[in-house]
């Protein structure tokens, strides 16, 4: 078996059942479901949602993305061996850690294979839930300019780079171009203040203003229980981004709920402790592949500068990284994914086959 057949980079051709057009954003393809199909599964399976609720298959691959480009390898290897089974490893595991702790649901309701999860559909709340416990990367790069004020939080003079912030830190930005709200600029991932939030509630998609302290306390409490049990395992968890959503249970009612992944190395930043009270940063994430990046490439200001976007996608398109530079993100994946749930990560030898197999043989969903 090729490792090019091992990679899952192409998940959007799978021959699932649906009326509608796949969505494929950076990492994962979401396949809605038909009525019939939705129906059938919430009653064969027990879902507890409301009987009439969507559906959608979400498949992950292991197409890597970083700084809003997706990049390959020498050899035709598209993706990262290992990184879709690993993201999802740890997403389920945190998940599951949220409902022992008793916090809220998430939008999974099923998961047939380690690269897919049956989701509910979810009313987003349009903003990107960052939660910091240390200065570093970007906000540290501001700071080190002289900006003291991120998301409205002033912050304090003499901070030092990658040292811990004098409290957790929650600095959200917008999902996507919201427009006509005043104080904030139509453009993606841009940073607001809970003010901005608190006066446009609505245009943030909360059903009610209350709902924003519940945001945030099911921010606090997600980032607390993943940096308990990251610490347990010799691991810091440094900052990271959550998001939300709101469904209807089984009874009628209204919750809000986590979405997406939670503390993965796609969307946190993972140190190992042992090295970092040495004064040496190891990264358990992505950062690790965004500094090669950095080092890699004779201009990086291309891979920083928003403006120069043309010039980026054209560097991901036309360059194939050596494929050590991938390999070393599948060992980094993969090594924190096996900390944190305790066992090996078996990789298939083809995923694609094997769910196409399991969503037809025990979900009825292929044509």
């Amino acid at each position: 078996m090729s490792l090019a057949d091992q990679v899952l980079a192409v998940n959007d051709d799978l021959p699932i059942r649906t009326h509608q057009p796949v969505h494929s954003g950076k990492v994962r393809s979401v396949y809605w479901l038909t009525e019939e199909d939705s129906r059938r599964l919430i009653k064969e399976k027990g879902y507890d949602v409301a009987e009439d609720a969507p559906l959608a298959i979400m498949v992950i691959s292991d197409r890597i993305s970083a700084f809003d480009c997706i990049w390959h390898a020498e050899g035709g290897i598209a993706g990262v061996p290992g990184k879709g089974a690993a993201l999802n490893a740890i997403s389920n595991h945190w998940f599951k850690l949220f409902k022992d702790n008793g916090l809220a649901d998430s939008h999974i309701l099923d998961i047939p294979h380690p690269f897919v999860w049956i989701v509910q559909k979810a009313k987003p709340i349009k903003i990107e839930a960052i939660c910091r416990q240390y200065i570093t990367g970007s906000m540290w790069r501001a700071y080190a300019k002289g900006e003291r004020e991120f998301c409205g939080i002033e912050l304090p003079e003499g901070l030092e780079k990658d040292k811990a912030l004098p409290e957790l830190l929650m600095t959200p930005s917008t999902k996507g171009i919201l427009k006509g709200i005043p104080g904030v600029p139509e453009a993606d991932d841009v940073n607001i203040t809970r003010k901005n939030i608190e006066d446009n509630f609505a245009a943030f998609n909360f059903s009610k203003a209350e709902d924003i302290a519940l945001y945030e306390k099911l921010l606090k409490e997600g980032f607390s229980v993943i940096s308990q049990a990251l610490k347990e395992i010799g691991q810091i968890f440094v900052d990271t981004k959550f998001e939300f959503g709101y469904v209807t249970d089984a009874n009628g009612a209204e919750k809000l709920i986590y979405m997406d992944e939670v503390g993965t190395p796609d969307s946190s930043r993972i140190w190992d402790e042992a090295q970092y009270l040495q004064g040496k940063i190891i990264e358990n994430s992505k950062e690790g592949f965004r500094q090669f990046l950095l080092n890699y490439f004779p201009d990086p200001d291309i891979l920083l500068n928003k403006d120069r976007m043309p010039e980026r996608e054209a560097l991901a398109r036309d360059n194939a990284l050596p494929l050590e530079a991938l390999m070393d993100i599948s060992r980094t994946y993969l090594g924190i994914a096996e900390k944190v749930v305790g066992h090996k990560i078996e990789l298939s030898d083809n995923p694609k086959q094997e769910i196409i197999k399991i969503l037809d043989e025990q979900y009825g969903l292929i044509d």
